[in-house]
Order: C-alpha cells, then structure tokens, then sequence
C-alpha cells in the first residue's frame, strides 16, 4: 500500500482530496512510484490504449500506465524522427530523464510509432522490452483463444520478472480487484452524466488517471472514500452545453485544456484515458481466468481507432455515447501527427453531419501550453448553441 499518498488525503474534506489528486497527476516526477520502487517493489511500465494489468498486478508488480507527460523530449528526440506524436518521445523521455524506473517496458502495434517503441526502449535500456499483440480481426473466431495465448506468453514474462508463479488463484484475485476498480470508474461516470455540476472536468480526470499509477488497491480506497463526497456536493447547475468529448484515446490532452473545456461546458462523457475503463462490467471469473480476460477484451470492451471491430463503427459507437449521456454537442479532436486518430476523424464528422449533432472539431499536443485561441472558438461554438 502506497500510504505516503494515502495519508495525505485520508479523511480530508474533498477539496483537499481532490487538490492532492491534481497535484500527483501533474507530477511528472511520479512520487507514488518512486515510493513503491523504495520499498523493494518493481514496476512494468505499458503504453496505451489497453492493457491486461491484472495479470502484472496478480505477480506483485506495479503496473504503471504511460502515455507521455508535460515534459520536453531533450533526450528522447534524438531517438526519432520529425513527425511522431508527442507522447511517444515523452515517454521515452521520463525514462531516460530518470523520471521513472521500470523492470519491463510493454507497447501494443496500435500504429507503427507505437510498435516501434518497444524497438527503441530495448536499444536503450536492459530490461526487457516487448509487443504485446492485441488480435487485428477480434471478429475471427479464433481471437480469444488468440488471445489468451498472448497473455499467456505475458504471464510467463511477468512470472521471470517478478520470480514468482502466477496461479490461477492470484488471477483470479486481481480480476477481482479491477473489476470493483472498473465498477467505481463506472460510478464517477454515472456522476458526470447525471450531475456534472458536482465534480470539475479536470478533477474527474485526475481520478481516472490515478487508477494507473497507484496500487489498484489504492485507488479502490481513494475512489471508494470520494465517490460519497462528490455526491454529497450541493452545486447550482449552470447553463452550460452538455458535451461528449472524443479523441483522446491515446495521446491525452493538456491538464489545462481538460479545465479549459471545463469552463467552456459540462463534459458528461469522454474517451479519456479510456484503456483504464476499457471493459465495460465485471469480468466473469471461471476456472481459466486467462481465457475470461481474453473474452472479455473481445465480448465486453469498448471502442477506439486502434481497435478494428466490425461489430464497433466507431461513429455509431460515438453517437451512442452521446445519446446515452444525453449530450447536445461534441469536440472531437485528435493528437497532432496521430494517425489513426485523425483517420478517425473523418468518420466521426460524416457520423454526426448524419444524426444532426452539432460538434467541435479541433487538435491538440500534450505539452501544449496556450489556449487562449482555441478557447475563444469553442465559446463561440456554444454561444451559436445556446443563443441561435
């Protein structure tokens, strides 16, 4: 248990919960995982979109979620080329800056930056550096025992790492653990589209980003201590445009645009950090917990440009989602140089010309440091909303 954090906001009004929240999320010296390592435990750092955690949990490792900080690439830049997204360089860069320490570095093939990554960490660093390939066709049916012989290949990884067997009960047991973790993600939603007044577009995020950096366990406590709060907030509901916001499925936004499109409306749903929240109930748990995580990416997981299901559109997928959150408008933007995600854009913008929706299309980079301009066109963009 990471009690440094922990004993910060213990019993502590929300404001100062939520004030401590904000302030570890832009922390780019990680001080939670920095404690762990201090106390002999080892870390595994994965990059977006979605990763079996449960599986590194279930050894005693940490699993730390990457997607890049408000840092400058001064080291990482010369490992690249010109035109890549920003948080593939900042990752590398928290780890050649010293910022953080890991014993294993996973990436995913969701685009070829991000495959290529694994490449130039292990040219880097001496721990180990791996692909994990999530099924390209989740719409075979041969994908989940696909699948499961993927994780199966992580778990014998992770098991050299930690020097432990992983049994099937220790799975089992961090399903468990993530599935009440999902459970409380999907409660904090339930407040931001039922009552958005009551928790700041910023704050939301800083909770749901926390989830992969400290202790699952943790943030259980943290979640399970705050929910209460927030619901027992007494806010005066503004008249504000309810908004669905979509594009930050991997890069994530500046901490500073979250708060601006905070001001700006309610954003009562998102695609923030969305591998955190990627499967959508309780895993069921049976007798191969490998198999019932594998099912569960392929049956009972949402949407993203990396994930290419017949079954999903992504544009239907979105216009559901605003629909399930009664929303009246959405931004959708995409990370600049991010391929898939720009893509994507295209289909979006067809999808809601169709259904009627009014939306905000924009760009962004995560160590973007002036909005001054791009909030000046979304005032006007709900102004248009709330007044033609």
């Amino acid at each position: 248990m990471n009690k440094d954090f922990m004993d910060l906001i213990r019993n502590q009004p929300l404001e100062e919960v939520l004030f401590q929240c904000r302030e570890l999320y832009e922390n780019v010296q990680f001080p939670t995982v920095k404690s762990w390592r201090e106390r002999g435990g080892k870390v595994l750092g994965h990059f977006q979109v979605y990763f079996p955690a449960e599986i590194v949990h279930a050894a005693g490792i940490l699993p730390l979620n990457l997607h890049g900080a408000n840092v400058q690439p001064d080291q990482a830049d010369s490992r690249f080329g010109s035109y890549l997204c920003s948080t593939i360089k900042t990752t590398l860069e928290l780890a050649l800056a010293g910022n953080i320490e890991l014993d294993a570095f996973i990436t995913h093939p969701i685009c070829d930056a991000a495959r290529n990554l694994g490449a130039i960490f292990g040219r880097n660093f001496e721990h180990p550096c791996e692909i994990l390939y999530l099924p390209q066709n989740p719409n075979s049916a041969a994908s989940v025992d696909y699948l499961r012989g993927e994780y199966d290949r992580l778990k014998r990884l992770v098991e050299n790492i930690a020097g432990v067997e992983i049994t099937n009960e220790a799975l089992a047991n961090s399903i468990q653990v993530f599935n009440k973790n999902r459970a409380l993600l999907r409660e904090l939603y339930d407040i931001k589209r039922e009552t958005p007044e009551k928790i700041a577009a910023e704050d939301a995020f800083a909770l749901v980003a926390l989830a992969g950096r400290l202790p699952r366990e943790d943030h259980n406590e943290l979640m399970e201590y705050v929910l209460p709060l927030i619901r027992a907030v007494d806010a005066h509901r503004e008249d504000r445009i309810r908004v669905v916001y979509e594009g930050a499925f991997c890069e994530q936004p500046p901490f500073d645009m979250v708060r601006m499109l905070g001001r700006a409306a309610y954003v009562v749903d998102d695609d923030f950090l969305i591998g955190l929240r990627y499967i959508l109930s309780d895993i069921p748990i049976g007798e191969d917990p490998l198999r019932d995580l594998a099912h569960a990416y392929i049956e009972d997981s949402s949407y993203s440009p990396v994930q290419h299901d017949l079954r999903k559109r992504k544009e239907n997928m979105l216009i559901e989602r605003i629909r399930r959150a009664r929303g009246e408008a959405a931004i959708v933007t995409a990370a600049k140089m991010c391929e898939p995600g720009l893509e994507e854009q295209v289909a979006y913008i067809h999808g809601l010309e169709k259904a009627g929706i009014p939306f905000f299309v924009s760009e962004f980079e995560e160590n973007q440091t002036s909005f001054s301009g791009l909030e000046l066109q979304l005032e006007t963009f709900m102004e248009n909303l709330l007044f033609v």
